[in-house]
């Protein structure tokens, strides 16, 4: 078939490890090639349920009891040796503790870049990518009262090089919010909005993006919500049409 080569690189595509030029070419294929869209969208889908099935499965707290018991309970040999023994094992526990936190916060930061970003690939890979079509922003806005539970500005566009599609219900994890959708000459930017307090992950305005990303991403939190503004444009339009965001707040 025409799209058998195409399809062979769907996941390599989806995980952003293409160059990229490959990545413009493949972004222009799947949004012109229902075939390959709709796999896109399936295999954004199963990774996702494979990352959530992987969480499942972590060492419990009753497990780490078991753990320093069983290290508590070794016969000492001198006052000293316990002693030394006592203070190495603080001191790994202290530092086991911190890197814990650290690569807690940022995988779940990572976590919620990666599942955005799956947002947007999913919503480009869809048929519908909408469910209001409107340039209007009077018109959209009101669509989302009832939907979620917040309310937002919409930017006015005039002369700034960006067109309104339209809009959509999101969920990151369990967290309802807005996607809307923007044009920038040929590229599609995804603008979501979720409640700041709902997010399952801590996220502060210098939260590092992932590297692995394969999309130009800005986030910032403004009167309670958070805003991402994520999309194969350049990094100019994505600073551009969040800057109309945050005036329009």
């Amino acid at each position: 078939m025409v799209c058998e080569s195409w399809k062979a690189n769907l996941d390599t595509y989806l995980d952003g490890e293409v160059p990229e030029s490959e990545m413009r070419t493949l972004d222009a294929h799947v949004r012109n090639c229902p075939s390959c869209s709709a796999d896109a969208l399936s295999r954004v889908q199963l990774k996702r349920a494979i990352h959530r099935s992987g969480k499942r499965f972590t060492p419990s707290a009753e497990f780490r009891k078991r753990m320093q018991r069983s290290i508590t309970s070794k016969p000492r040999h001198s006052f000293r040796l316990g002693w030394m023994l006592a203070a190495a094992a603080a001191v790994v526990l202290m530092v086991g503790t911190l890197t814990m936190t650290y690569l807690g916060n940022r995988s779940g930061s990572d976590q919620v870049f990666s599942e955005i970003a799956d947002l947007h690939v999913a919503t480009l890979a869809s048929s519908a990518p909408v469910d209001v079509i409107s340039t209007d922003r009077h018109t959209v806005k009101p669509w989302f009262q009832g939907r979620i539970p917040f309310a937002f500005n919409l930017p006015e566009l005039q002369t700034s090089g960006f067109s309104l599609l339209g809009g959509r219900m999101a969920y990151l994890g369990q967290t309802p919010g807005a996607h809307l959708i923007y044009d920038a000459g040929k590229h599609h930017i995804s603008v979501f909005v979720f409640q700041e307090r709902s997010l399952p992950a801590k996220l502060t305005d210098s939260s590092t993006l992932s590297d692995k990303l394969s999309f130009n991403m800005e986030t910032w939190s403004q009167g309670g919500l958070r805003y991402f503004v994520i999309g194969d444009a350049s990094a100019a339009n994505i600073d551009s049409l969040a800057k109309l965001f945050k005036a329009a707040s």
